[in-house]
């Protein structure tokens, strides 16, 4: 399930893409533990392979609510593409499962810079290509003063996910991503892998030149380094999971200056990062209860 800020307009030299559609959930026949039949609806997973001007590059495994905007942030966030006029085309075909990508000019060294191809711990098996996680020193974010989060504004945001709709209510099996700007949703997308997701709304940022900056993005799933790194990419200093925190992702977020929520649901949420674009507004705490013995 996809929802996006109704209001914006694309940027100029854009490229063309479709606006591919397929079913988002399938019903199926289940037992349940007391021997009784019933219908229950599972997320669609299907395969999308990617081909970057008639080459084929890689086969991300999708929901498929979103897929041209998918394939923008994919290449986006692989930094295979600098500049959005470079794309002239986006086309996905569900009947062959395949995204045709042509360039303007082409790629440089595509080959070269898609070998180092790393399996990530992404659910639905996330890629990443080697020489991204290279690239640390050269992000820049907005420094603290500039790009900070109250607590009453997390609490707000926390809020305004948990009555969002969603297919995880319906069917489960997928993760979801959002885009905030104090508590105003501006996108949220819902994909079998983590990674997906944040790669709609980075083509969705993109398409539309969003910037990450005075931004909040939010995921339910857990906080690794390849999705701090993403965020980073994306400009957006301050990330919150419903989720945990990863090594790797906790000091990639201290190295960047980011600030870094996770175990995020209802008015609960611990800080693990970047305390410095954090107002902190503490919680009263409860009383301890006593129980007297009769």
């Amino acid at each position: 399930m996809a929802h996006a800020a109704p209001s914006l307009d694309r940027l100029p030299d854009v490229p063309r893409m479709t606006a591919a559609r397929d079913t988002l959930l399938r019903e199926i026949e289940v037992m349940d533990e007391y021997g009784e039949r019933r219908t229950i609806s599972i997320p669609a997973e299907r395969p999308l392979t990617i081909f970057v001007d008639k080459r084929e590059v890689v086969t991300l495994m999708t929901l498929g609510a979103s897929p041209e905007l998918l394939v923008l942030g994919w290449l986006r966030n692989q930094r295979l593409v600098q500049d959005l006029a470079d794309i002239a085309s986006i086309t996905v075909d569900w009947d062959v499962g395949a995204a045709a990508v042509y360039t303007r000019s082409g790629i440089p060294d595509l080959d070269t810079r898609t070998g180092r191809r790393v399996v990530t711990t992404g659910c639905g098996q996330g890629t990443v290509f080697g020489d991204v996680m290279e690239q640390v020193d050269a992000i820049r974010l907005p420094d603290a003063r500039a790009a900070r989060i109250r607590q009453g504004t997390l609490n707000g945001l926390l809020d305004v996910m948990r009555q969002q709709d969603s297919i995880h209510r319906k069917a489960g099996s997928v993760h979801g991503c959002a885009l905030f700007q104090g508590t105003q949703l501006l996108m949220f997308i819902e994909d079998v892998g983590r990674h997906n997701a944040i790669d709609t709304i980075a083509g969705w940022m993109w398409l539309h030149g969003v910037d990450g900056g005075d931004k909040t993005f939010y995921t339910t799933g857990r906080l690794t380094s390849e999705m701090v790194m993403k965020a980073a990419h994306m400009g957006v200093p301050i990330v919150v999971s419903r989720n945990g925190v990863t090594q790797m992702g906790h000091d990639l977020a201290t190295r960047l200056g980011m600030a870094l929520f996770g175990r995020a649901a209802n008015r609960h949420f611990l800080c693990y990062t970047g305390f410095d674009r954090f107002d902190s507004e503490p919680e009263v705490h409860r009383a301890a209860v006593r129980v007297v013995a009769g």
